[in-house]
Formats: structure tokens, C-alpha cells, sequence
């Protein structure tokens, strides 16, 4: 495994300066883009992947070990705020569960039967899309999960670091970061760990666009959930309507803060119930909906 391997450009790490040291791992992350670019046609495929499956009706999990299973969490548990999706949509699972996020369990990633085991209590069906995040791409509870999510006719993806792993057998998709050698030996967290939130970013906000919950390239379904994001609520508004203010202002209160039926109401001078009835025409989608309204005037 690559990700094993002993990086030449730091060895004798620790009789350099800290400067050094900081530029050593500077410019071994600058070639994690490069690595995730590479994969660009595996990832647009889980993206099809996920979008399909969302349509129907079904859930997204990350499944992972470790810093995969944490960045995984992460990953999924910004999706709801940002993109106003329901928290049960997106799940973020880990070996060992809730603990495993702030304290090491990392004997729990040998756990085959576990990962098995995992997809029986999370109800996984053949709606639903897994995504298997592993650096080494040989992790049992990752590859026990998707195993047995596959026997379930569930579609499922892997994000791995290292080509030819054993994790390429059990999925549909398989993405291929190759970061290589760390700065520390074997320390994924570092590269690794990099392209794959790279790859989680990439994955759920291209979804998410695909699914309408981006207009132009706003964050038309941002949960206004504190004042921060009711500013920012605002300021959607305002970019995309012109409208002063303290319309804007009325509008949203009366929406609850709705900003894609606020945006429709003001621009097409319709009525709130009339806007969200257009939405739903559209799976809330509000390019459709204003191309709708613009193509009938």
C-alpha cells in the first residue's frame, strides 16, 4: 500500500527547523488536488449515484473507520443546515459509533461482522446509496458494510487512497485518490485524509445542485437557524430579487424563512401559496420553477 509507504522528501524529519517542516508538508498537500482530479469520472458517477437514489425516496450513508469514518460525519452532517435536507437523508456511520468521533476506538475497524451487522440495524435497502471510505481501501468494517449492502441489491461507492485494494471488489463505483506516501508513515489522517473530505465535498455539493438545492450558486435551501443565517438568508434575497430590505424582510417572516417561495413570491408577484404549489410542480426546484413562469409570460 502506497499510503504505507516511506515519504523520501521527509526523512530525517525531526532534525529540521519548524519551518521546514511546515514547508515539507505544504508542499505535499499541493499535490492532493492533482490526485483527486484524476478521479473526476468515478466521482460524476456517484453523483449519478446519489442522485438517483435520492429521487427515490432513499437515504445517502458514508460509512467509515477512524479519521475516513469522522470526515464522513462531518461531511454528512453539514448537509442538512446548508442544504435544508432532513437530518435521516444523509448519515455519517462510524466503527464504533458516537464515541469513536472524539476518542480512538480503532480496534472496532477490524470488525467484519460488525460492518455486517451495521446494515441490518440501519434498515439499508436497495433505495438507499453506500459510500465505503477507507485509506487503504482493506479496512473489515468497511468492507464487511459494503458487502453486506450489496447483497441487499443497495448501490454503493467506495473513496479510496490506494489502487487495486480489495475494497474495489465490493463496489459499484470506485474512487481512487492516489496521495501516496505520507510525511508521517502511514499517518492518513494528513494526505489521505485531505482528498477524501476533497472528494465528500465534491460528492454531496455536486448532489445537491443536481437535486435543485442550489440556485445559481447560492444556497437557496439554507436552514436560517441562527441570525447569521437569517442574514445570509436576507442577502440570497436580495441578490437574486433586487427588493429593498424591509420587503424582503416581511416576505421571509411570512415564508418562516423560506427563501426559495420569498424569492418566487417577489419576483413573479404571486402569492405564497401559489409559489409553493409552482415548487412542488418542480420538486422544489426554483430554476424550473422561474423558467416555468418565464416561458408562460
Amino acid at each position: 500500500m502506497k499510503t504505507e509507504g516511506r515519504n523520501e522528501r521527509a526523512r530525517n524529519l525531526h532534525r529540521k527547523e519548524t519551518r521546514e517542516v511546515l514547508r515539507i508538508i505544504n508542499e505535499a498537500d499541493r499535490s492532493v488536488a492533482d490526485s483527486v482530479r484524476e478521479a473526476l469520472p468515478e466521482i460524476e458517477a456517484a453523483v449519478d449515484l446519489f442522485v438517483s437514489s435520492f429521487r427515490k425516496g432513499g437515504r445517502i450513508f458514508y460509512i467509515g473507520a477512524g479519521t475516513s469514518g469522522r470526515i464522513g460525519v462531518l461531511d454528512a452532517s453539514e448537509i442538512p443546515p446548508t442544504f435544508g435536507v432532513s437530518e435521516d437523508r444523509v448519515n455519517g456511520l462510524i466503527a464504533g459509533g458516537r464515541e469513536a468521533l472524539t476518542s480512538a476506538r480503532e480496534s472496532r475497524e477490524d470488525d467484519v461482522a460488525a460492518g455486517r451487522a451495521l446494515v441490518e440495524d440501519s434498515d439499508i435497502s436497495e433505495t438507499d446509496f453506500v459510500v465505503g471510505v477507507s485509506a487503504s481501501g482493506r479496512t473489515p468494517f468497511v468492507l464487511g458494510f459494503l458487502e453486506a449492502a450489496g447483497e441487499k441489491g443497495t448501490a454503493t461507492a467506495a473513496i479510496t487512497n490506494n489502487k487495486g485494494a480489495p475494497i474495489d471488489d465490493l463496489s459499484g463505483v470506485t474512487i481512487v485518490a492516489e496521495t501516496g506516501p505520507e510525511i508521517i508513515a502511514g499517518s492518513t489522517r494528513m494526505k489521505a485524509g485531505t482528498a477524501q473530505k476533497m472528494v465528500l465535498n465534491m460528492l454531496s455539493t455536486a448532489s445537491m445542485v443536481r437535486l435543485g438545492k442550489v440556485f445559481d450558486n447560492l444556497m437557496v435551501d439554507v436552514v436560517p437557524s441562527n441570525e447569521k443565517l437569517k442574514k445570509r438568508a436576507r442577502k440570497i434575497v436580495r441578490t437574486v430579487t433586487g427588493a429593498e430590505n424591509d420587503e424582503i424582510e416581511v416576505r421571509l417572516k411570512e415564508s418562516d424563512y423560506d427563501v426559495k417561495a420569498t424569492i418566487l413570491t417577489l419576483e413573479l408577484e404571486i402569492s405564497l401559496t401559489e409559489a409553493r404549489r409552482l415548487l412542488d410542480r418542480h420538486d422544489d426546484h426554483l430554476g424550473k420553477a422561474l423558467e416555468e413562469a418565464a416561458e408562460e409570460q
